[in-house]
């Protein structure tokens, strides 16, 4: 039991700090997006694609991710990816102009997208069945605590040093890549599962996500994670932006953001414990309405105070979702097929992810207010909400089957 608790205590740790690294690199963009636009002369429109271009290379990098991560390891992908994300966001300092700068963002995405799956497939698997949404939680609590980091690195460094977030999210995640690779344990559930099919067909794709009961939680999980992404990255990526246009300080822009992060960080904590021990669906619906109340709030608020107590409340509740998703989407696949289910649900989510960013700018070019683009963001909340309600719902139904 002890080695295995210590196999546990170490991957959750190691997996935390890339988590952490992933959140530097995440929201880099939006943090220094003033610098950038100033520095590249670009208005909100480009600026949509800025941030939407580290996005698009999230999508093929998350299932690409997952579905190596089955074939070769969780462990081996892992590392591979935090080489690739670290080392772009060096080459995103170095842009020119910006097609190179679309370039280097799309290949730190690419990263980033196939780290993710893996991180959460390694944290899921390594904890008893009654502790893997908490060790999910302990992990990903790492990337708003990334964010925040990058936040106080950009007020250290100003708007006229901008590549100095880049330089951060890069050289970190380089130095990191040899201790997983000495120290992180691969997937003790992985390395069964690939001795049990050396005399087993390997199962396919389309089957271990479609098939066998498994399209409707898929489809559900995939629906959940479109709508949700797509808020979360028109709030992250043009948070800043926004608060500087309101004529807010940058130190006051940054410790909105520091905020922000924070929330996140507590809301993914929370929301994990209070998974493996409350009732999923009411803790859903308090979670889906919390979030619409705090972007209501972030549309109103005025003041500095105020926009500082809803940022922070709007992280915590727009994290806590996503926590459940993340937490939820590795127990509806088998081992074979985990992190490729997974992979593809994050996938998926990063078209809601890139569609977030490149909506917000084109109405905000077009003259919405901070207000109309909170309350556009309302009807995927619900969307969202609603398919992870049945899915869990379906769940329920299954397992009183079963007693019975």
């Amino acid at each position: 039991m002890k080695p295995a608790r210590n196999h546990a205590v170490i991957t959750v740790a190691l997996c935390f700090i890339v988590a952490l690294l992933e959140g530097v690199d995440i929201q880099s963009a939006g943090i220094a997006g003033p610098g950038i636009a100033a520095h590249f002369q670009l208005d909100k429109a480009e600026m949509g694609w800025v941030f939407s271009s580290s996005i698009l290379g999230l999508l093929p990098g998350a299932f690409i991710g997952g579905l190596l991560a089955d074939r070769i390891g969780r462990k081996t992908v892992l590392i591979g990816s935090v080489l690739l994300f670290g080392a772009f966001s060096i080459v995103t300092s170095m842009a020119w102009d910006l097609p190179s700068l679309l370039s280097a963002r799309f290949m730190t995405g690419l990263g980033l997208g196939a780290a993710l799956p893996n991180l959460i497939a390694l944290s899921s698997e390594s904890a008893r069945e009654t502790g893997r949404a908490t060790a999910v939680s302990l992990m990903y609590c790492g990337v708003p605590l990334g964010g925040a980091t990058a936040s106080l690195v950009a007020m250290l460094g100003g708007a006229e040093q901008w590549q100095l977030v880049f330089h951060v999210g890069g050289w970190a995640p380089i130095i990191v890549a040899p201790v997983l690779y000495f120290f992180l344990p691969e997937s003790s559930s992985y390395q069964a599962t690939t001795r049990s099919q050396n005399a087993q067909p390997r199962t396919g794709i389309a089957d271990g996500l479609f098939g066998r009961g498994q399209a409707m939680p898929t489809l559900l999980l995939w629906i959940g994670c479109f709508f949700r992404l797509t808020v979360a990255y028109m709030l992250l990526n043009w948070l800043p932006t926004l608060l500087a246009g309101q004529g807010f300080s940058r130190s006051e822009v940054g410790t909105v953001q520091t905020l922000l992060n924070l929330g996140m960080a507590s809301g993914s904590i929370l929301a994990g414990v209070l998974l493996d021990r409350w009732n999923a669906i009411k803790l859903v619906a308090l979670i889906y309405g919390g979030m619409l109340l705090a972007l209501l709030g972030l549309g109103v608020s005025a003041s500095f105070v105020n926009m500082l107590i809803a940022g922070f409340i709007a992280g915590f509740f727009v994290l806590a979702a996503q926590l459940i998703l993340y937490a939820l989407a590795p127990q509806f696949y088998p081992s074979a097929i985990r992190a490729t289910g997974v992979g593809s649900a994050v996938a998926i989510g990063r078209l809601g992810s890139m569609s977030g960013p490149l909506i917000a700018g084109q109405m905000l070019a077009s003259g919405t207010g901070v207000a109309g683009l909170m309350l556009a963001a309302s009807p995927g909340i619900l969307a969202a909400a609603a398919s992870v309600i049945v899915l869990l719902r379906r769940e329920e139904r299954k397992l009183a089957l079963r007693i019975a």
